[in-house]
């Protein structure tokens, strides 16, 4: 079943003129949960009826609802997220969470201390949207972000440019400008952590439609937040912390990691958004 090349008639809802029980109805046919709410958001961003109908048709065929809108909310902002891009999940904002309840206490001119911005790094960045929310939540930031994905680093552009955030191509620490070595106080890293051979078991929508490279962990799922961790000792300033999201099996051996690498772990956990974070403090 196709979509209808227009939905005609009168309404004060975007482009959806009348007809969003249409939207509704393609919708919950081609499987969608969540039908209602999905078409309010399709009517309210698509600008034409044309628009709306090339949308609804992309939605039903599976395609992640994020790619189609062009956008995502994450931690009350609204992310840019372009088609082959990793879609920020909800529980990624626990490891935002985490991250700004770290923040250094701002020193005021009566400290006699020298203020300066925190320095945040956001690797395996995707959309950018972890940076993106740790800039709209901390004081005073100099952001960096990196991602090996080409699209990805465009789209992270988008998001963490206009708060100032310097986005680079290469492999994690890889293309980080070397003056940030020993400089960074909050290091974030979204490592993917699904096992090789779970990732034919993930939803399609993340199987078929975002890269494999943001999901594939490798034998154990921890091949990467190994990487991450052997290295982030170099470019954490002393006190500095990494911050890392896992899975609940998963945690144990990447506190293993942590721990070989120098760093002191604990284990953070929401059991609303089902999230498991790592943070690691660096000693120096």
């Amino acid at each position: 079943m196709s979509a209808p090349s227009s939905y005609p008639g009168p309404s004060s809802q975007g482009a959806c003129r009348g007809s969003a029980a249409e939207v509704v109805a393609r919708l919950r046919a081609a499987g969608c949960v969540f039908a209602e709410d999905e078409a309010a958001l399709l009517c309210d961003t698509a600008r034409t009826p044309a628009e709306l109908a090339v949308m609804v048709e992309r939605r039903a065929l599976g395609q992640p609802l994020e790619h189609v809108l062009g956008w995502a909310e994450f931690c009350g902002l609204r992310i840019a997220v372009d088609a082959g891009v990793f879609v920020p999940r909800r529980r990624t904002e626990f490891l935002v969470e985490q991250a700004l309840g770290l923040r250094r206490p701002s020193a005021g001119p009566e400290s006699g201390a020298r203020r300066r911005p925190t320095v945040v790094v956001d690797l395996c960045c995707g959309s950018g949207a972890v940076g993106a929310a740790l800039a709209a939540g901390l004081e005073w930031v100099e952001l960096y972000a990196a991602d090996v994905e080409p699209a990805a680093v465009r789209c992270a552009r988008r998001n963490v440019g206009p708060v100032g955030g310097e986005v680079y191509e290469g492999d994690l620490f890889g293309p980080l400008p070397p003056g940030l070595r020993g400089r960074i106080d909050v290091l974030v890293a979204n490592v993917p952590y699904v096992p090789t051979e779970e990732v034919a078991l993930l939803p399609a929508e993340a199987r078929e439609y975002e890269p494999l490279v943001a999901l594939d962990g490798g034998e154990d799922g921890l091949d990467v937040l190994r990487r991450v961790t052997r290295a982030a000792p170099q470019w954490l300033a002393p006190g500095g912390h990494l911050l890392v999201e896992t899975s609940e099996r998963q945690a144990s051996r990447a506190v293993e990691a942590f721990t070989g690498a120098g760093l002191r772990p604990r284990i953070a956990r929401s059991e609303e958004l089902y999230a498991t974070v790592i943070v690691g403090a660096w000693p120096g």
